[in-house]
């Protein structure tokens, strides 16, 4: 599979402070990948190194296959960002941000064009309007319109849907997969939000102190370690006592009314329903909670305590 974003041993420090260290990291073409860590995990560092914001410690980055230090303007001609809060002439229209910025860029771009982007970003029944009135959420929008003004292959967003509301978050969802399953773009997605990022997202890494804790599919993380598991029975007192004679009464974590909660492996779940249906206990619903929120919590959480000890 061909790698769009190849990271090797990425540093970054300003002067006492490490903000990245010797980060890996793989992105490959078709890829929506999450790039996710607490505040101050070295996310926006390590996208400003790549756009060439700021220059690394040590490391290296190839983006298309190719050196980014040596082949920078030819490269960065094939990307698309937003960063943060994006920028624009408020006193002029979405239309006309877009149509200077085009020209600033030296892209060539029609009346068509801008309004087929703007209406891909919801954008396109403002075009008229002064940016000024726009809210966070819109400008955000007119950011995403902006990285795609000269049809990128790489789009590297950071954050962006801050300041959206949630029916602006679902259609920024949309439009990233649409970009990458229908337009063949590769998302490169820096986000806080883990939701998002598990309703989108193929691949992802967590980083944490500047540092890779995990690269992988989402979907194989996610079922890679303990899930905890629901399980809703009729009679939680009967089952509490068959289940003090297993093994699996160590993997019970709370008992409740009409519920157990244990934390299992994925093949462990049919294990379980099976010994308590054969011991005459009613299995109502078996409920996996696993979240990428959970398993965001464990990874950082476990690189904080083994850096303690």
């Amino acid at each position: 599979m061909k790698k769009i974003i190849e990271i090797n041993n990425l540093t970054k420090r300003f002067k006492d402070l490490t903000a990245v260290s010797n980060l890996n990291l793989n992105v490959y073409e078709g890829d929506v990948f999450g790039f996710l860590g607490p505040n101050g995990a070295g996310k926006s560092t390590t996208i400003r190194m790549l756009l060439t914001l700021i220059a690394p410690t040590e490391g290296s980055i190839q983006i298309f296959g190719k050196p980014l230090n040596q082949d920078r303007n030819h490269i960065l001609q094939r990307v698309g960002a937003i960063v943060e809060k994006p920028d624009f002439y408020g006193y002029l229209s979405a239309y006309k941000n877009l149509e200077i910025l085009g020209k600033i860029s030296g892209v060539e771009i029609n009346k068509k064009k801008i309004m087929e982007i703007l209406e891909l970003v919801g954008l396109d029944k403002r075009y008229k309007s002064k940016v000024k009135t726009f809210s966070h959420g819109m400008k955000q929008r007119l950011g995403i319109a902006q990285a795609l003004l000269h049809d990128p292959e790489l789009i590297i967003l950071d954050e962006p849907t801050t300041g959206l509301d949630p029916q602006g978050m679902k259609d920024i969802r949309d439009l990233i997969t649409y970009l990458s399953r229908d337009k063949k773009k590769t998302v490169f997605l820096s986000s806080h939000n883990l939701y998002e990022v598990e309703l989108v997202a193929n691949r992802m890494s967590i980083i944490n102190k500047g540092t890779t804790q995990v690269e992988g599919n989402v979907s194989e993380l996610l079922n890679a370690s303990n899930l905890k598991v629901n399980f809703e029975v009729d009679d939680v007192e009967k089952a509490k006592t068959l289940l003090s004679t297993t093994v699996w009464i160590s993997k019970a974590e709370s008992f409740s009314l009409q519920n157990i909660i244990f934390t299992l492996e994925k093949n462990e779940i049919a294990s379980v329903n099976k010994f308590l249906v054969e011991n005459e206990i009613k299995v109502g619903a078996i409920i996996p909670t696993r979240s990428l929120e959970q398993y965001f919590l464990t990874i950082t959480e476990k690189a904080v305590n083994d850096k303690s000890n």
